[in-house]
């Protein structure tokens, strides 16, 4: 087996033993913090890869098979044993405190679900963690690691990219209701806007709209108007309450989609070009602790993002500077 094919079993076996731990496609997602789609489609592939069902899908249930119950007993301890032999050997230079700084949107969404699986992994740990927004400068000294959507420029600092983002409109299907239909963008004008005023650093209030219209050839539609917030998260929360269309960030997305608290009316996605990255001061990875969650960050990211597209599949995608000018 090559490394790719071989990493992405792995990866599938620990989607398998949480699906397997919990009898839930849905509990299996909720801990890996991924969708029950998503779920579903690791298991499929790694039952494809098999040539054997793991699973049998019954109407309110799923029960492992004869199959599933001997990859069980075989791969749990295996993994288990691994995970705690890596803790003994790194504990002993990781005791201590980790300074991380990240934007409230994205620590709330993202980082806060997968803590305690870090704190498992890592007890000896101690992370103090500080949610500012893009407004703040970086200045030096002030933290370990800061997660910040940008470019991925930082003058003055080392980085490293997390994750790539793409923006979508959302909306709640009770705000549809009693209203022209919304097929096409020009119909946004029957509807209330939400907007992220401060959706990356320097960005302008209305930026993601903006840029989101324009990369997919609709610029003329007005989108200058409507409620504002400087969360991300917030702005979500209040799409759900059926305010109004929202821009929502493919990454913040967690099953709002799947359980349809929250529609997308147009398909088509856009790349925004900015990066949520992990950013440090030079020599900052030389400490153990720092390195261990930097690469711990940077595992969950790739692992989130290969189950993602599993998951969901192909979806059109523009760059953000396309379109008409």
């Amino acid at each position: 087996m090559n490394p790719a094919a071989s990493s992405q079993v792995h990866a599938r076996l620990r989607v398998f033993l949480a699906a397997a731990r919990h009898l839930s496609f849905t509990r299996a997602g909720e801990e890996l913090h991924i969708t029950t789609g998503a779920v579903s489609q690791q298991i499929k592939l790694l039952e494809d890869w098999l040539g054997q069902r793991l699973f049998r899908r019954l109407p309110r249930r799923i029960e492992l098979t004869d199959a599933g119950n001997r990859l069980l007993a075989a791969v749990d301890p295996a993994y288990a044993a691994v995970d705690l032999a890596i803790g003994r050997l790194r504990g002993g230079a990781l005791s201590g405190v980790v300074r991380v700084r990240a934007l409230p949107s994205f620590l709330a969404t993202w980082v806060v679900p997968r803590l305690p699986k870090l704190m498992r992994q890592f007890p000896q740990i101690e992370l103090q963690v500080e949610a500012e927004d893009s407004a703040r400068s970086l200045r030096d000294g002030e933290f370990d690691l800061a997660i910040d959507l940008n470019d991925g420029t930082y003058p003055g600092f080392q980085s490293t990219v997390l994750l790539d983002e793409e923006i979508f409109p959302v909306c709640s299907p009770l705000l549809l209701q009693g209203r022209p239909p919304l097929a096409v963008p020009d119909d946004l004008c029957h509807y209330p806007l939400l907007h992220d005023m401060t959706a990356w650093r320097g960005s302008a209030p209305y930026a993601e709209w903006e840029g989101y219209l324009r990369a997919i050839g609709a610029p003329q539609v007005e989108v200058r108007r409507g409620y504002m917030f400087n969360r991300n998260h917030i702005t979500m929360q209040c799409a759900i309450a059926g305010m109004g269309v929202a821009i929502a960030r493919r990454t913040l997305i967690t099953d709002e989609l799947d359980s349809g608290r929250l529609v997308a009316p147009f398909r088509q996605a856009v790349r925004t070009g900015k990066r949520y990255c992990l950013v440090y001061s030079a020599g900052a990875l030389s400490d153990p602790r720092v390195s261990t969650v930097h690469d711990w960050l940077l595992d969950e990211a790739v692992a989130a993002a290969n189950t993602e597209s599993h998951g969901r599949g192909e979806r059109p995608s523009a760059p953000f500077g396309a379109g008409q000018p």
